[in-house]
């Protein structure tokens, strides 16, 4: 985006990055190894708190601090490098600070190779003024700190060779690292051991296997898997090896051998198969590492909510797939440990996992994890200090004997204890005296009341600074002669006046004792003015009083009731109003708005019916919707009708109901609300950039938001809007899923303004806006084709094989493309080529010979044209060697001659494989592999054979299909030596043998007629009819005689030999005696 950076006397104003930390970014170089190139990153610090940190990749992931030494120094301000064609390639710059990052690529071509030794600089600037140049000072100690450093990298050219410290420490013993790391100024030699530990050593060939295990296998936890290996000779023994040890078949372990494949099958894989496995074949060792996965596990029943008070005891449950599975428990993002002073204690019960607080605190409120590899479940627990209300009071009571007298008091917690008082004393219960605790209601009663039950009683709840408190009153009934012949007469307070209201609570018992007198007793009338009362209500009437009785006093019992008591001389009339008060009806169900990330608005009405009584108040609860647990959100009374409801987790579904409060209690819950989900919208998007212009189109890209939420993301609405104007128009038709877009049919020569918005549930995010308009408008563009680094060198395939060449190259408008080799046109029949926007691909099915050559490939936009050059070398095995020969046979040696192969397949001859065969069995044997020359003399043949001889060529497709094989066999000639059985003596020194002219015989090892194959002091070999006895560390005791006995169906043969050691001289003085038996 940016030119490479100018001499400071003639930059110019250098532009500011619109997005991102830089103001100039590093550009692409190319540089003559051993010469000097300067790569420059600024970095613009206006709205930083700090200096920001830097650094210097290569690659994907090499970082160049780690490099320095004598190749590499890294500065403050400067870094350099020695300039070779290693370092060659893609790099990048990386910016950071606490909450922003930025990074920028280039790449360094390094062409040819020098004599002299030069330097190559990385060099950045920190900017904290939001200034566009390089500050004059800052240049001039660049300039002259280069300056000294070329001046010395001259001087010392001559002295100092360019040396690989990687290839010394590679070589040098590990005590000779410290004097290496000195001499050669590494400053990081614990990081350049680590990597030189990394450095892959070539494979010899194997041969014993034909194929290796592969370096790790993966099976999940009780399935089974099979490791298979195929090995050279099919009647080879293997051994398989799990962490060293050899395994032993047994159910889990299955050994099969199926021609040359070998086979182990490890059935119900667990835990302990997780381990590394090797396959022994005689020598020779194969690898590989078995990693057993284990599914994930699930959480099946989520956690729930809890709402508990100061000092209780709060467990978390959840149900896992899988029993005594491993679950991470964390609060408010914090990972729960048992050390943390013993606070938290974990259980484990089959599939259920537990977290328990034995005695929970106002510190332990929050939001609690259960994590899982395959799940995660939230729930809050909200730790409230104990708050008790007193929702009903108990009341002064009047009674007369033998009555019963109640006392009842209810209180918001139904799990409060409490105890009775009398006069300050603990009432004990009896047959006549009973305590009762219902839910949230405690109750005193006290059955046929006498003189001694009046007095204070008081109800004090457990654990809290309560005392209610009331009076029990004991009436006497008092007997007055009464003359006879009185009218009747009610005893009312409120006779005359406006109607005595009683109150009652509702389902409660009423009672209303009405004193009267007459002469004679009079009858007594009760009577509801609007209807009479049936059913629950009865009267008692006794010579001086009537009683008016409602069982379970409902709010229909409400209304003023009339009392008319009658004797002969007259009547008398009194109105009671009764009033039934109760809890308030339960509110409609609550309604949800303003739904945010983690808050709502809830919303709702007053009950339709207050219960007689103001109400108080009202009591907020939630859930989950998958949930039976209720949390109450409040401890105060809310009095407004709204709340707003806070620290709920995204993507939950919830639900809302509320209860209304009186004097009397509380009500019923109300109906659930609708269910709701806390959502916000996303984030707006991020890195919005325009990515190409043309004289119609425009086209877009950026990254999806940093936060979307549980919402997800539904896709993108594109818009734009012309200079000067405030109307923003769609881009596109509806929303979009993908981060880019190419907007069509505009007009050439206008400017506009682009935004891009995310969209989900929660509505529409923030906008990303392009600041300055776009011109839309063709903008040139020079042609530049970006070779690949592998396709500098020439290219190797082998015949058959597939070729797929992609260039990648960048010009505007849109180059024309035209391929050519050895400067003819491309036959189009022959390859394939395949062109975009961004690309040119050369296709070959398959490759033949003839495709070997020079490619060429040109991009040309108008007079400007940019030109690479590709070398392909196709190459097939070589024909065999020609003109093999005989030159000499002498003793137990035959030299052979031959030339090299006519065809050489198109790749250098990198040398042949030389075989030889006994005329009797031609089983062929590899004398040389790899060998260079076009002669050679094999030698260790043995007398009185004839032997043929063949020679394989060889390059990098492998041996030649055929071979050039001598025409006439070279016969060993005989020395004398006598198959018959003879007398005389041998010398040899430790190792003897004799040829034996029976096919595939046993052999048999004695010493002094003693068996030797059980004993491990010696070793037997048997190659090509040599038979070889060793004697491992020989003493003195090892002398006698020797024998060595071959039997077959045919026959037996047998020689036998003395064997002296003396001293350090080993002298084998024998007897040979040869005895052949013969049997038809």
């Amino acid at each position: 985006m940016f030119d490479a950076v100018p001499p400071a006397e003639t930059q110019p104003e250098e532009p500011v990055d619109p997005i991102g930390l830089f103001v100039t970014r590093p550009q692409d170089g190319e540089v003559t190894a051993g010469g000097n190139i300067t790569f420059t990153a600024k970095v613009a610090g206006e709205s930083l708190l700090k200096k920001p940190s830097m650094k210097w990749f290569k690659g994907k992931w090499m970082d160049l601090a780690s490099k320095v030494g004598k190749h590499l120094q890294l500065h403050d301000t400067f870094h350099f490098l020695t300039s070779n064609m290693t370092f060659a390639g893609g790099y990048r710059c990386e910016v950071s600070s606490k909450d922003k990052f930025d990074s920028s690529n280039f790449n360094l071509i390094v062409n040819g190779k020098m004599n002299s030794c030069h330097l190559l600089s990385y060099s950045y600037f920190f900017s904290f003024l939001c200034s566009s140049t390089i500050p004059s000072g800052t240049q001039q100690l660049l300039d002259k700190h280069l300056k000294n450093r070329s001046e010395e990298g001259d001087g010392k050219s001559d002295s100092q060779p360019d040396v690989d410290v990687w290839e010394i420490l590679r070589k040098a013993p590990p005590s000779e690292y410290e004097k290496i790391a000195f001499q050669y100024g590494i400053t990081d030699l614990r990081g350049m051991l680590k990597r030189l530990k990394r450095i892959k050593k070539e494979e010899k060939k194997s041969t014993a296997f034909l194929k290796k295990l592969d370096p790790a296998y993966q099976v999940d936890k009780g399935q089974k898997i099979k490791l298979m290996v195929e090995v050279a000779n099919p009647d080879a023994d293997v051994k398989w090896l799990k962490n060293g040890q050899e395994i032993q078949v047994s159910g889990r372990y299955i050994f099969e051998a199926i021609g040359n494949k070998r086979i182990l099958t490890i059935n119900h894989c667990s835990l302990a198969d997780d381990a590394a496995y090797e396959c022994v074949v005689a020598e020779e060792k194969s690898f590989t590492e078995l990693f057993v996965k284990e599914p994930p596990i699930l959480i099946t029943h989520p956690l729930e909510d809890q709402m508990v008070m100061v000092g209780e005891r709060v467990e978390f449950e959840c149900e896992v797939s899988e029993e005594g599975a491993t679950v991470k428990w964390e609060k408010d993002g914090v990972e729960l440990t048992r050390e943390e002073t013993f606070k938290y204690r974990f259980k484990k019960d089959g599939k259920k996992q537990y977290l328990i607080i034995n005695e929970s605190t106002k510190e332990d409120s929050g939001h609690y994890t259960v994590k899982t590899n395959g799940g995660v479940s939230v729930a809050e627990l909200i730790v409230q200090e104990k708050k008790l209300e007193v929702y009903q009071s108990i009341a002064d009571l009047t009674v007369k004997a033998r009555d019963q007298a109640v006392f009842k008091c209810e209180v918001s917690d139904e799990n409060v204890k409490g105890i009775w008082l009398k006069n300050g004393k603990e009432v004990v219960p009896d047959e006549r005296i009973k305590i009762s605790h219902i839910g949230r209601i405690h109750k005193l009663t006290i059955e046929d009341v006498t003189p001694g039950d009046e007095a204070d009683y008081s109800f004090i709840p457990q654990g809290f600074a309560y005392n209610l408190s009331a009076k029990l009153q004991f009436l006497e009934v008092k007997i007055d002669f009464v003359p006879r012949e009185e009218p009747p007469k009610i005893h009312l307070d409120c006779l005359g006046q406006s109607p005595d209201t009683i109150v009652v609570v509702a389902e409660n018992k009423l009672r209303l004792d009405v004193p009267i007198s007459g002469d004679p007793t009079p009858t007594v009338i009760w009577q509801k003015l609007l209807f009479e009362s049936e059913g629950r209500v009865r009267v008692e009437k006794h010579e001086d009083h009537c009683v008016f009785i409602i069982e379970g006093a409902e709010k229909e019992d409400e209304g003023v009731y009339r009392v008319t008591v009658k004797n002969p001389v007259g009547e008398d009339k009194a109105d009671i109003t009764v009033k039934v008060i109760d809890v308030p009806d339960p509110p409609e169900a609550p309604k949800i708005s303003n739904i945010g990330e983690d808050y709502c608005t809830v919303q709702w009405q007053p009950p339709t019916y207050d219960g007689g009584q103001p109400v108080l108040g009202y009591i907020l609860e939630r859930k989950k919707k998958k949930s039976y647990r209720w949390m109450r959100l409040n401890f105060d009374l809310l009095k407004e009708l709204t709340y707003e409801a806070k620290r709920m987790i995204e993507g939950v579904v919830y639900e809302m109901r509320i209860y209304a409060v009186n004097s009397i209690g509380m009500s019923r819950p109300s109906p659930a609300s609708q269910p709701f989900m806390p959502i916000a919208p996303p984030s707006e998007p991020t890195h919005f950039t325009v990515e190409d212009v043309s004289d119609t189109t425009v086209a877009l890209k950026w990254r999806p938001p940093e936060r979307i939420g549980a919402g997800g993301l539904d896709g993108y609405i594109v818009e734009y809007c012309k200079d000067g104007s405030s109307e923003w128009t769609p881009a596109l038709p509806g929303l979009t899923e993908r981060t880019t877009a190419l907007i069509k049919d505009l007009v050439t020569g206008d400017k506009l303004y682009f935004r891009v918005k995310a969209i989900n549930l929660a509505g529409e995010s923030g906008a990303a806006i392009i600041k300055e308009p776009i011109t839309v408008q063709e903008i040139m563009q020079r042609p530049k084709i970006w070779l690949p680094r592998h396709l500098r060198q020439t290219l190797v395939k082998k015949v058959g094989e597939t070729i797929n060449i992609m260039i990648p190259f960048q010009g505007k408008p849109r180059p024309k493309i035209s391929w050519m080799k050895d400067g003819q046109t491309l036959d189009s029949k022959d390859v394939g080529i395949r062109n975009s926007n961004t690309d040119t691909i050369l296709f070959i099915r398959k490759a033949e010979l003839h495709h070997s050559g020079a490619y060429e490939v040109t991009l040309q936009i108008e007079n400007m044209t940019d030109t690479v050059a590709i070398t392909i070398q196709i190459i097939d095995k070589p024909g065999p060697p020609q003109n093999i020969k005989l030159a000499d046979v002498w003793g137990f040696n035959v030299a052979l001659e031959w030339t090299p192969p006519q065809d050489d397949g198109n790749a250098q001859i990198l040398g042949y494989t030389v075989q030889k065969a006994d005329k009797k069995t031609m089983e062929w044997y590899t004398v040389y592999d790899h060998y260079r020359r076009t002669n050679c003399v094999v030698s260790d043949l043995i007398m009185g054979n004839e032997y043929f001889f063949r020679v394989f060529s060889e390059n990098l497709c492998g041996l030649s299909e055929t071979a050039a094989t001598t025409k006439n066999p070279a016969y060993i000639q005989k020395t004398g030596m006598d198959l018959q059985p003879v007398q005389g003596f041998l010398k040899v020194r430790l190792i003897y043998g004799t040829e034996l002219r029976v096919l595939h015989p046993k052999i048999f090892w004695y010493k002094n007629k003693v068996d030797l194959s059980g004993d491990a002091k010696y070793r037997m070999f048997s190659k090509q009819g040599v038979l070889t006895l060793e004697i491992r560390k020989p003493t003195p005791f090892d002398g006698g005689f020797y024998t060595c006995k071959a039997v077959n169906e045919r026959g037996e043969a047998e020689i036998e030999c003395r064997l002296d050691v003396r001293g350090n001289q080993i002298n084998i003085m024998d007897n040979i005696n040869f005895a052949g038996k013969n049997q038809q």
